[in-house]
């Protein structure tokens, strides 16, 4: 299994499956969510609006990628900031139930933005912590995922996901 940091665009990723910061009403909007639903298409949101109504914050849903290279875009809904100690076990959540649809769905590789860092304000270095350390943890007990990458846009945030894996062990960058 490894662990990847890269600086980049998730919308070019092409392990099998991406994941989307999404919002509970899976509407679409900005950031990631919005460059994700151009890059991949209509068919996501079209699959979307069939399958689901919502997502909870701190769980995900899967839909086809649409026109993206990855075969799959994971549906996370992280939690808006609010400095309270359940930010923590709903961005947890929203990270290990999009692993687990890995699992669910016999994917090997998926590549993660920062969830929740953006519009929802979540501290960038609380919340890679806490991606680092679910993900480490889910690893050690599901060896069927070989690649989890985590692709962030700016290189302060790509230097804070550097700094949580080293803390963590096992540093891996590119």
């Amino acid at each position: 299994m490894a662990i990847e940091i890269v600086k980049g665009d998730i919308t070019f990723e092409q392990t099998e499956a991406i994941a989307n910061a999404a919002n509970s009403r899976l509407a679409g909007g900005g950031g990631v969510d919005g460059a994700i639903h151009r890059a991949g298409g209509p068919a996501i949101m079209q699959e979307l609006k069939k399958k689901y109504d919502t997502c909870l914050t701190g769980h995900a849903v899967i839909t086809g990628g649409g026109k993206l290279k990855a075969k799959y875009v994971i549906h996370a809904v992280g939690p808006v900031y609010s400095g309270k100690s359940k930010d923590a076990e709903l961005l947890a959540g929203a990270y290990r139930t999009s692993l687990e649809l890995c699992t669910q769905h016999q994917i090997s590789s998926v590549s993660f933005p920062s969830i929740s860092t953006g519009a929802y304000g979540y501290p960038v270095r609380e919340a890679a912590r806490v991606a680092v350390r679910t993900v480490r943890e889910y690893l050690n007990t599901h060896p069927e995922i070989k690649l989890v990458r985590f692709v962030l846009f700016d290189e302060e945030t790509f230097k804070t996901y550097q700094e949580a894996l080293a803390f963590n062990g096992n540093a891996q960058s590119l």
